[in-house]
């Protein structure tokens, strides 16, 4: 079964940045699409970036130009390279693998203003 377990969040002002990662173990996720979500308090999970197994990306427009999904397959891990970072970005981020409905445990970001 495999976990994913988040880490990089922090507090960070505005205009700054943050490069979260999502490191995998008890199986190869390089064959999946992975994905980053984030939940802001009093709102739902919403869709932050995708990365197919092949490398191809997409964003939600409220980060494209900002935020940077990456994989690394050799260390079975994803990142999510965060620039410009607004107070509006501030939310739990949580990785996921959408065909193993596997999801981590979230780190938590907070952009001051």
């Amino acid at each position: 079964q495999v976990q994913l377990v988040e880490s990089g969040g922090g507090l960070v002002q505005a205009g700054g940045s943050l490069r979260l990662s999502c490191s995998a173990s008890g199986g190869d996720v390089n064959f999946y699409n992975m994905a980053w979500y984030r939940q802001a308090p009093g709102k739902q999970r919403e869709l932050v970036a995708t990365v197919t197994n092949r490398g191809s990306k997409d964003y939600a427009a409220s980060v494209k130009g900002r935020f940077s999904i990456s994989r690394d397959y050799a260390d079975n891990t994803v990142h999510l390279q965060m620039n410009s970072l607004k107070p509006e970005d501030t939310a739990v981020y949580y990785c996921n693998v959408p065909t193993l409905s596997a999801w981590g445990q979230g780190t938590q970001v907070t952009v001051s203003s």
